[in-house]
């Protein structure tokens, strides 16, 4: 096992993509990692309960799963199918005691993106009810607006804590520094954010990005201040819980997956810790 893994570094599962569930966890038991961040798909291939089983043998902390949300639908039978599918989400972050469920809210289907944010807070609201009785947190993803048109209509803190706020207990925020580093309000959206924080994921920005979706940067490669991101969001929220490490990068992906879980540590011990 690798030595000297900071504690509060937690690995997301997309920084690793070539692995399966099983051998990501292994592979962090080899590396000293404490902290994992899951997503549905790969939980589903190997199963919620044995996942669970698995996280528990290896002393494992599950950060967050993701992703619920995607809320706005063309029709009644696709909205349906879309709370169903949200629903189901909520019960496999219970299943694997996740931290928090993080949602993705999707695009608008018209131009009308203030009509969309109201549906989009009122779908949370509705899920937040289920969510409370199985006792799982939701994790409101603001994302860079450079996904508006195509991932989520909402693209500032702000507009995503006002939307936790509204929805009541047992819904948060997470925040990545990819989306919220630009944010020129980032101070004063965090302290407005506090004590809603479910958790936090960094992934450096690449001037320019090389790829729309899959162009994130390895901690310390791009223009972000990493150091002073995290001592903000602990300073003005009160977070501090695992940080997790979630980077799209196909370069990353390309190489061997125990390179690249050293690389993120070594990046976030120098960058970070």
């Amino acid at each position: 096992m690798q030595r000297g893994v900071d504690a509060r570094l937690s690995i997301n599962q997309r920084s690793v993509p070539s692995l399966s569930v099983p051998a990501l966890i292994e592979a962090c038991t080899r590396h000293g990692y404490r902290n994992i961040g899951l997503w549905r798909e790969p939980v589903a291939a190997t199963g919620p309960g044995e996942v669970a089983r698995l996280v528990e043998r290896a002393e494992l902390r599950v950060t967050s799963l993701c992703r619920g949300g995607w809320f706005l639908a063309p029709d009644a039978s696709a909205r349906r199918a879309r709370e169903d599918d949200n629903r189901r989400a909520v019960d496999e972050a219970a299943a694997i005691g996740a931290d928090c469920l993080a949602l993705v809210c999707g695009p608008a289907l018209t131009k009308d993106l203030a009509a969309a944010r109201r549906e989009v807070a009122d779908a949370i609201a509705t899920l937040a009810e289920y969510a409370r009785e199985v006792g799982v947190p939701l994790a409101l993803e603001p994302m860079h607006p450079l996904y508006c048109g195509d991932r989520s209509v909402v693209v500032t803190l702000a507009q995503a804590t006002a939307i936790a706020q509204g929805a009541g207990p047992g819904v948060g925020v997470l925040l990545d520094s990819y989306h919220l580093w630009w944010d020129p309000d980032l101070e004063a959206a965090l302290a407005d954010a506090a004590g809603l924080v479910h958790g936090l994921q960094l992934a450096d920005w690449l001037a320019p990005p090389p790829h729309h979706l899959n162009g994130r940067g390895m901690l310390g490669e791009g223009t972000i201040d990493l150091r002073r991101f995290c001592q903000l969001v602990e300073e003005l929220t009160a977070y501090r819980g695992p940080i997790e490490v979630e980077i799209f990068n196909e370069e990353l992906w390309a190489t061997d997956a125990e390179e690249a879980l050293a690389r993120i540590a070594t990046s976030f011990a120098s960058e970070v810790g």
